[in-house]
């Protein structure tokens, strides 16, 4: 689909986020964050801006932009680090030592737990929180809530080391009720510590509320800079309580799938989880039935989805419970030869990163509905107007077919082929013109079309001898109509190869003007006059143009080929070191040709001989 980067541009949300830019190959070239994303995004494409060259170079080569909305600037800055990682696009000022961001890590699995900063997520029995973005802003954490709740931050193997030494100084300092001495039981020391999990979990009021307390005290007893500490604690917990949803603290691989739905119109939005990172996302549109249900959708679009592609998780999330899941867990377990779940997240982390996805797929939604609906109004819209005028049912394949040439020489075919209004490229077929010599466009075209039906003729028998019914070959498909570059010469010579093979294709003309202009179809002996201001006739104009121009592109690489072969070629004894080292000197043919055999004989890698040859060859 066209993507208009200035229209695009008008519907970017003022919220964080980020943005992915993409080139010409849809090679993801940058990836950034931003506070607003409209803002930040728009800076890349006004004019006056003071950039660097490398800026500006990246600036040239995008084609297209995507973004993913989050809730917190410092989620984006998660998933920027994510995306970079895992895409290392080129423009990206890309981290040797491979930096990641700090989790918070609870070592749930000792009978005295703690509290710590952790470069790493791994595999043992702690649970981890984050990752965040401020180092700083997570030791502070750490330290504030291990004085408030006074939970150790020593080493020792409890309650196996227990009595052995004596108190640190964290216990003189009432900072800590040393469990390394028994002076608190484990029951009393885990009701302490699941404070401090319950304000990793979400629930900061009480913390928030003692900083603010003491923060307060100390500015009104005018001692400033206590105050001012509290206040940068406070912004460090805030900073910490911004829940990170980006990166799970489970490992694994998960797909989470949420869906915006608008009447027939829906998007299904795709988080791709691995490792327990945010790496990607897709976004699909689906036109549904008026009454279809969420739970429907989903269930359709599963099965349509992972039937194709090469990797399954073994979770899905989605936003509603599927009524046929069970049946849908063991297709999906077959495929992937090992266990899937589908699983409806009701709370917590899981919860919100569904909201999430199903928040990207209600944005995609609205800002693509004008798009889509354009789309399908010059495309499929555009072929039921053709339809109309033809007085003809379900088109969707149209092959149309041109011929170039130059005086006759390097006569080459062009077909092109469209499908439901768009172009099919891959289907695009080349012809050089074997048996006509001379410029008759009408028995090239007979050629043509004559070789593409043959080989789609054999091919499907082929097909049905082998008892196949896939599309296995480059011509099975035969057209619905077929659109030629002319009107009733044309039309009668493709109607003409038709017969031949006995095969019934309406086939129409694009007739052309005396300014080379469309200004109808002719069809069944009559030409139909259509109106310039249809998207009919707008679609017409792009498949002549597009036949047009794939016939004279294949014309011209053959010319360039052809051309490149120069008349020196045909002296013997000339090859090709010669004759650049004669071109080298002399700079053109009409310069050798004017040379005396002594003067040509001076040329670098040239002799007497050699030299004698080219003269006679021009005397």
């Amino acid at each position: 689909m066209y993507f208009n980067i200035e229209e695009e541009l008008k519907k970017l949300p003022g919220q964080p986020g980020v943005y992915l830019m993409h080139d010409e190959k849809d090679e993801i070239i940058y990836v950034g964050k931003a506070i607003s994303l409209k803002n930040r995004v728009r800076q890349y494409f006004q004019a006056g801006r003071n950039r660097t060259a490398k800026i500006e170079k990246m600036v040239s080569l995008i084609r297209r932009f995507e973004y993913i909305v989050t809730d917190s600037e410092m989620e984006a800055l998660i998933l920027e680090s994510n995306l970079i990682k895992e895409h290392q696009p080129k423009y990206n000022t890309m981290l040797k030592d491979d930096k990641s961001y700090p989790f918070i890590r609870i070592t749930v699995g000792e009978q005295f737990p703690r509290i710590m900063l952790s470069r790493q997520q791994k595999k043992d029995k702690s649970k981890y929180y984050g990752p965040y973005p401020s180092n700083g802003a997570v030791k502070d954490t750490i330290e504030l809530l291990t004085s408030i709740y006074k939970v150790r931050t020593c080493n020792r193997a409890l309650p196996k080391d227990c009595g052995k030494g004596r108190p640190c100084l964290n216990y003189d300092i009432h900072r800590c009720d040393a469990p390394c001495m028994g002076y608190i039981s484990r029951e009393e020391y885990n009701e302490r510590f699941k404070k401090v999990i319950d304000f990793l979990n979400g629930n900061y009021k009480e913390v928030i509320d003692i900083l603010e307390e003491k923060m307060y005290k100390a500015s009104e007893e005018m001692e400033f800079e206590t105050a001012a500490k509290y206040r940068d604690l406070l912004n460090s917990v805030k900073s910490v309580a911004q829940k990170q949803k980006i990166t799970s603290h489970e490992f694994g691989d998960r797909d989470v799938i949420a869906y915006s739905q608008d009447g027939t119109d829906a998007v299904v939005q795709v988080f791709f989880i691995r490792q327990g990172k945010l790496l990607g996302r897709e976004h699909f549109h689906l036109t549904t039935g008026v009454t279809s249900k969420g739970s429907e959708l989903l269930s359709s679009f599963i099965k349509q989805y992972y039937s194709g592609t090469p990797y399954i998780p073994r979770e899905l999330y989605v936003e509603k419970e599927i009524e046929d899941s069970d049946v849908i867990e063991q297709w999906l377990a077959v495929k992937k030869g090992q266990k899937v779940r589908i699983v409806t997240p009701k709370k917590g982390e899981k919860e919100k990163l569904v909201e999430l996805a199903k928040k990207n797929a209600s944005m995609v939604l609205t800002k693509d509905r004008e798009k889509i609906k354009r789309e399908e109004i010059r495309t499929t819209g555009a072929m039921k107007e053709i339809e109309g005028w033809l007085g003809l049912n379900n088109i969707v394949r149209v092959e149309s077919y041109d011929i170039s040439n130059t005086s006759g020489f390097n006569s080459v075919g062009s077909m092109v082929v469209y499908e439901n209004g768009r172009p099919k490229r891959n289907d695009y077929r080349k012809f050089k013109i074997k048996t006509v010599i001379g410029p008759d466009d009408y028995a090239s075209m007979e050629e043509v079309l004559s070789r593409r039906f043959e080989h789609g003729l054999k091919e499907l028998a082929e097909l049905e001898e082998q008892n196949l019914d896939d599309d296995l070959g480059k011509f099975t498909r035969f057209p619905d109509l077929i659109m030629m570059d002319g009107g009733r010469g044309q039309v009668n010579i493709a109607l003409k190869v038709l017969e031949k093979y006995n095969l019934d294709i309406p086939v129409c003309g694009m007739v052309k003007d005396d300014h080379h202009r469309t200004r109808g179809l002719y069809f069944n002996n009559v030409e139909i006059p259509i109106s310039v201001n249809t998207e009919g006739f707008r679609l017409i104009t792009r498949i002549q143009d597009e036949t047009h121009r794939f016939a004279i592109e294949f014309h011209r690489s053959l010319r360039s080929k052809t051309q490149v072969h120069s008349i020196l070629d045909d002296i013997e004894g000339i090859g090709e070191t010669r004759r650049k080292a004669l071109m080298k000197y002399y700079k053109n043919i009409e310069s050798i040709k004017n040379a005396q055999v002594d003067e040509l004989a001076k040329v670098p890698s040239m002799n007497t001989n050699a030299a004698q040859k080219v003269y006679d060859f021009f005397h």
